[in-house]
């Protein structure tokens, strides 16, 4: 199933994000946890790769094993960053020889202790210049692009984010796949003024459920997002004690889901960092539309 079709089609879109394990024993938790999360009959399960694109082989490896196992579809992501055009090109032809029907498009972050991306010699600068050359010569594919909630970093300011998120749009994207955020109010503000820009394709929430705080505290802090004062001082004043940690991430993550499937969202797409409990405890408690 592609990113088109699922999100036009009114059925309510589940999907999940993987990434590559760098380890043998990581791969065998990868697949026991994948195995839990098709309980739940995502409709899509999407494969990244660390930034500088040094696990891409693996991401397709990944992306195929799982299509092939369990007769999901999937998606890969792939990003401009240290990739010619030419090397663009041939990546997204193994794609599709392999049955990947679907691309996240990015433009992608600096490698670690990089400040700013630097585009490769006879490469792409943007991800809607991605978008345009995915849409253009393989026009099969179904793309998503991401949006940010809270704006991206690097963004001088929101209304300029926005802009640039048109852009991708307009090149031939079919979906946005959210980062992640915990204020539900910046999620339907930034849906909002998607709207108000002429933005019409589905907008799909990015979830991350908190289970360990010091974990998600260093993912909010690279990504930008913030998190809501009491649920923030909450899990501070669990430091020292994991479990309760895993179990307010939880209960807050369940309510934010629900809420938001009651705002009408398409579809919820988690960032399940290889893990399948606290995807598991939400979706057994949240109703999901038929």
């Amino acid at each position: 199933m592609k990113f088109s079709t699922l999100y036009r089609s009114g059925k309510f879109g589940l999907s999940f994000e993987l990434f590559p394990p760098k380890t043998a024993v990581g791969d065998m938790a990868l697949i026991r946890h994948v195995k839990e999360l098709m309980k739940f009959g995502p409709d899509i399960i999407t494969c990244t790769y660390a930034a500088g694109g040094s696990t891409r082989g693996k991401t397709l490896d990944v992306a195929t094993r799982v299509h092939a196992t369990h007769h999901v579809s999937v998606a890969s992501h792939l990003t401009c960053l240290a990739s010619s055009v030419d090397q663009l090109r041939e990546y997204l032809d193994e794609a599709a020889q392999r049955g990947i029907e679907n691309i996240v498009a990015l433009r992608g972050d600096p490698p670690q202790n990089e400040s700013r991306f630097v585009p490769t010699k006879g490469g792409l600068c943007h991800a809607n210049e991605l978008v345009t050359l995915i849409r253009t010569e393989f026009p099969h594919f179904g793309i998503a692009v991401a949006g940010y909630p809270e704006k991206h970093r690097e963004a001088p300011s929101m209304e300029v984010d926005l802009a640039n998120l048109k852009r991708k749009v307009d090149a031939g994207a079919d979906a946005i796949l959210s980062q992640l955020f915990y204020d539900n109010e910046d999620f339907f503000r930034f849906r909002d003024r998607c709207g108000t820009l002429g933005i019409e394709v589905p907008i799909v929430p990015g979830l991350l459920p908190v289970t360990k705080f010091q974990q998600v505290q260093r993912i909010t802090s690279l990504c930008g997002a913030k998190m809501p004062g009491d649920f923030l001082q909450a899990l501070q004043a669990q430091q020292d004690h994991p479990q309760a940690q895993a179990e307010i991430g939880i209960e807050y993550a369940i309510q934010q889901t629900q809420n938001l499937i009651h705002a009408g969202v398409p579809g919820i797409h988690f960032y399940v960092l290889n893990m399948s409990q606290a995807a598991t405890q939400v979706l057994q408690s949240v109703s999901r539309p038929g």
